[in-house]
């Protein structure tokens, strides 16, 4: 799965693409826009973008699990052998799991309250031009279905940019390339 940005001039331009992706077979769900007109947009029947869709709130929620488990886990070695034999019956290792989870959970909902205010990588590069009017929209498309969309959307409307987000943007963008 590919994830295309089409970053289109106008209104109408914008649905009229989704009405061809539409009849390509792409469904509502793979196909969102951002821009300041969205208002009319939805009126258009075009599906607006959500902020997971256009902030890096996936991304930051998989690092705050990444790095919450293991912090966990160690401040629950910590806490053990700090308190020592004030938990009873409970051995380490449940001490250890249940720090751990409580980490993860907590890496979770810090790291994801931060990616809300962090912009997609391509919202960020084409900010400016979403500001002066133009929409972004975001195109799931499979990876065989790649250059038939390319292709159609071309045809019939040249001006538009077509991107997608390359290794280095992403890297660059999430820090640790995930």
């Amino acid at each position: 799965m590919q994830r295309l940005y089409f970053l289109t001039p106008d209104l109408d331009t914008t649905v009229n693409i989704a009405h061809e992706l539409d009849e390509l077979g792409l469904s509502r769900n793979e196909v969102h826009v951002t821009g300041r007109d969205w208002v009319h947009l939805q009126e258009r029947g075009v599906n607006n973008a959500t902020l997971r869709q256009t902030s890096d709130v996936g991304h930051a929620a998989v690092r705050g699990l990444l790095y919450g488990i293991p912090l966990g886990c160690a401040l629950g070695v910590l806490v053990y052998y700090v308190l020592g034999g004030g938990f009873g019956d409970i051995g380490i290792s449940v001490v250890i799991a249940g720090m751990g989870i409580f980490g993860g959970l907590f890496g979770v909902w810090t790291s994801t309250m931060i990616g809300v205010s962090v912009h997609d990588v391509k919202i960020d590069k084409y900010e400016e031009d979403i500001e002066r009017g133009a929409f972004l929209m975001m195109v799931d498309v499979a990876n065989e279905q790649e250059s038939k969309v390319y292709s159609a959307i071309h045809r019939h409307h040249p001006e538009v940019i077509i991107d997608k987000v390359t290794a280095e943007e992403r890297r660059h963008h999430c820090g640790t390339g995930i």
